[in-house]
C-alpha cells in the first residue's frame, strides 16, 4: 500500500500536465501580430543576420508564439520565423473584430480611388473603389485595417487612408498648441515606444493639437483620444507673442533655423527638455555660455537652446552681413581655380589661384564669397571650390539639391544614452558631437529636398539592429552612420569612410572625397569595415569617421561650429554627386 501512494501521485500529476498542457497552447495562440509594412523578411532566428525564410506582406496576421528581445516568434507557412517587432502591431484575439467606441462612428476617407477589400489585407479581393472626403460607418478594426459600410457591403480599408471622424477631447487644459506634420504615413502609436501598437498614420501637412512633447516624442489628440508620434516629424506652431522678438539684454537677436529645437533647463545636451521652438521663430539672446544660449521660449518661460542651430545677429541690421564673415578665410581646393570679377560663373577671370591659397572674405554674395585679392583689389570665388575657416558658413554647389529631391536618407548619429561613445583629451564626447552633425547635415538635406529621418533625435540608446531596421523599414536611398574616431596614438589624425558590400563603394568614395575636401582633413581613404550598421544593411549604407577626437588638435577643430558646417556640407555634396551620377 505504501509503494502505491507514491505511484498514484505521480500519475495524478501527469494527467493534471496533459489537461493544463493545451492551455498554455491556446494562451500562445491568442495572441497575434499584424504586419505594418511591405515586403517584411521573416527570419530563422531572433536577428538580422539569420538566413530569410519568406517575405509577409502589409496586413498580414500570424500567431505570436514569444518574443524574445526586439523580435516576435510567428508561425510562418507551417514553420517557426521571427520578424522584427517595430515593425507589426500587436493585438489579441479579443481586439479582433473588436468594435469601436461608439455605435455612429465614422471614418473619412482622404485620398481618392481608396480600395475597399472583403478581408483586412492587400490578398483579398477588391469589392469596389471610394473616393476621398466621402464618410462611412465603422464596423470593426482589426490591425491596420478598419471594417467599413459601403454601398459595396461591407468592407475593408487600411486606415492609413482614412481619419477618424469623432470628437476630439477638449485639451485646453493641458496644451493650447498645435503642431504640423512633416512627413507622409507618420505612425500614430498608443504610448511613447516603437514597440508600442500602431493606431493610425497621418500626412504631411496635417495640422494636430498638440498634448505634451519632450526630445524624442510628441504627444497628440487623435480620432477623439491621445496618440504618440516621434518629435523629429512634428512642427509645433508658435503662438503670436512667442513669434515676436523681445528686448535683448545681450544686443543680439537669435533666429531658430531647426525645424524643431529643444529647450532645455541648462546649456548642456544633458539638461531636461523643458520645450521646443520652431523655425523661423526670432527671439532675444539673454546670455551666451559656450555654444548654448538662454532666451525667453515663451511669456515668462527660460531655457537653453543649442547656439549652432540659431542664426544670432546684432539687432542693429547696418554691418550684419560683414559680422558674419569677419575674420573668416577661403581656402582653396584646388590648382587653376578662377577668381572672378563677379558673383557667376560667366564674368570675367580677374585671377588664379592654387590649392591652399588662402583669401580674406569680404562678404557672401549668394553661393560666392567676396574676397580681398593680393593686390589689394576685389574679386569673387565660388563658394563651392573653397573650404572656410572661420564664422562664415560653408556653401554647397548650387543645383545639387535637385538630385536630393525626393530622396529618402536615414542619419544615425553614433551612439547616444549610456553609450557615451569616445571621450576627447579635452572631454568633447562623440554621442554629443555626432547629433550635431547629424542635426546639422539634417537642415541641409531636408533643405534640397530629401526626405530625412534620424535614427536617434536626443540624447537615448538604440542598439545596432534598431538602427539598421530603421533604414529597412523606410527603403533608405542613403544610411550614413556618423562617428569620431580614438586612438592610443594621440598624433593620429584625419576621416575615414568604411563600406561593408560591394555595392556600398560608390556611395562611400563619393562623400569621403567630398567630406576631405570641404574640411580639409588628412585624407585617410575610404575601405572595407566590418560593422554591423553596414554589414547588416542592404541599403547604400556608409560609416564615417570624421577626425580623431583623442588627438587634442584636431578635436578642437571638429568641436567647432565651423568644423561642424563644412563636414554637413560636405557629405551633403558627397551625396547629390552619388545621386546625380
Amino acid at each position: 500500500m505504501k509503494k502505491r501512494k507514491p505511484l498514484i501521485l505521480v500519475i495524478c500529476l501527469m494527467l493534471l500536465a496533459g489537461i493544463t498542457q493545451p492551455e498554455t497552447q491556446v494562451k500562445a495562440e491568442n495572441s497575434s501580430v499584424t504586419i505594418t509594412t511591405n515586403n517584411l523578411n521573416v527570419r530563422q532566428g531572433p536577428g538580422l543576420s539569420y538566413p530569410i525564410l519568406g517575405q509577409a506582406q502589409k496586413g498580414d496576421r500570424f500567431n505570436a508564439l514569444s518574443r524574445e528581445g526586439e523580435w516576435i516568434k510567428i508561425n510562418f507557412q507551417g514553420e517557426n520565423g521571427y520578424v522584427a517587432s517595430w515593425l507589426v502591431s500587436n493585438m489579441t484575439s479579443n481586439q479582433i473584430g473588436e468594435k469601436t467606441s461608439g455605435n455612429n462612428s465614422q471614418v473619412v476617407v482622404t485620398t481618392d480611388g481608396l480600395r475597399v477589400r472583403n478581408g483586412p489585407g492587400t490578398s483579398y479581393g477588391v469589392l469596389g473603389a471610394i473616393q476621398k472626403g466621402t464618410a462611412y460607418k465603422v464596423k470593426s478594426t482589426e490591425g491596420s485595417w478598419i471594417k467599413i459600410q459601403t454601398p459595396f457591403g461591407d468592407g475593408w480599408v487600411a486606415n492609413e487612408f482614412v481619419q477618424f471622424s469623432g470628437k476630439q477631447k477638449k485639451n485646453s487644459s493641458r496644451s493650447s498648441q498645435t503642431g504640423k506634420i512633416t512627413a507622409n504615413s507618420l505612425n500614430v502609436r498608443n504610448k511613447p515606444s516603437l514597440q508600442s501598437d500602431i493606431i493610425g498614420k497621418l500626412n504631411s501637412g496635417e495640422t494636430v493639437a498638440v498634448l505634451s512633447q519632450d526630445d524624442s516624442w510628441t504627444e497628440i489628440s487623435f480620432s477623439g483620444n491621445t496618440g504618440w508620434i516621434s518629435s523629429q516629424y512634428i512642427t509645433v506652431q508658435p503662438s503670436q507673442s512667442e513669434s515676436k522678438p523681445k528686448q535683448s539684454s545681450s544686443g543680439k537677436t537669435g533666429t531658430v533655423t531647426a525645424t524643431s529645437l529643444t529647450v532645455r533647463n541648462k546649456a548642456s545636451l544633458n539638461g531636461k527638455p523643458i520645450g521646443s521652438v520652431a523655425k523661423g521663430q526670432t527671439f532675444s539672446i539673454l546670455e551666451v555660455e559656450d555654444n548654448w544660449v538662454k532666451i525667453e521660449f515663451k511669456p515668462g518661460s527660460y531655457g537653453w537652446a543649442a547656439s549652432w542651430f540659431i542664426d544670432i545677429t546684432a539687432e542693429k541690421n547696418s554691418g550684419s552681413s560683414q559680422q558674419n564673415v569677419n575674420g573668416s578665410s577661403a581656402i582653396i581646393l584646388h590648382n587653376g581655380s578662377n577668381i572672378r570679377k563677379k558673383a557667376s560663373t560667366r564674368s570675367a577671370v580677374v585671377h588664379r589661384a592654387n590649392k591652399g591659397d588662402s583669401f580674406e572674405i569680404i562678404s557672401l554674395n549668394n553661393d560666392w564669397y567676396e574676397i580681398r585679392l593680393p593686390n589689394g583689389g576685389k574679386g569673387f570665388v565660388a563658394g563651392w571650390i573653397v573650404t572656410v575657416e572661420g564664422s562664415a558658413p560653408a556653401v554647397t554647389k548650387p543645383g545639387a539639391e535637385k538630385h536630393l529631391k525626393n530622396k529618402t536618407i536615414v542619419l544615425d548619429p553614433g551612439h547616444g544614452g549610456r553609450d557615451n561613445g569616445t571621450t576627447g583629451a579635452r572631454g568633447t564626447r562623440e554621442k554629443d558631437i555626432t547629433i550635431r552633425t547629424a542635426q546639422l547635415l539634417a537642415e541641409k538635406l531636408r533643405a534640397a529636398g530629401a526626405n530625412v529621418i534620424l535614427t536617434r533625435s536626443g540624447d537615448t540608446y538604440l542598439p545596432l539592429p534598431s538602427r539598421v531596421g530603421i533604414s529597412h523599414h523606410h527603403n533608405a536611398d542613403a544610411f550614413i552612420s556618423i562617428h569620431y574616431d580614438s586612438t592610443p596614438d594621440r598624433t593620429a589624425r584625419g576621416a575615414t569612410t568604411y563600406y561593408y558590400h560591394p555595392f556600398q563603394k560608390e556611395i562611400a568614395a563619393n562623400i569621403h572625397s567630398n567630406v576631405t575636401a570641404m574640411t580639409n582633413l588628412r585624407d585617410r581613404g575610404y575601405r572595407v569595415g566590418d560593422y554591423h550598421v553596414i554589414r547588416e544593411n542592404k541599403r547604400n549604407a556608409v560609416l564615417i569617421e570624421l577626425g580623431y577626437l583623442s588627438n587634442p588638435a584636431e578635436e578642437a577643430l571638429i568641436a567647432s561650429a565651423q568644423y561642424q558646417q563644412s563636414a554637413a556640407a560636405g557629405i551633403c555634396q558627397g551625396l547629390a554627386r552619388y545621386f546625380k551620377n
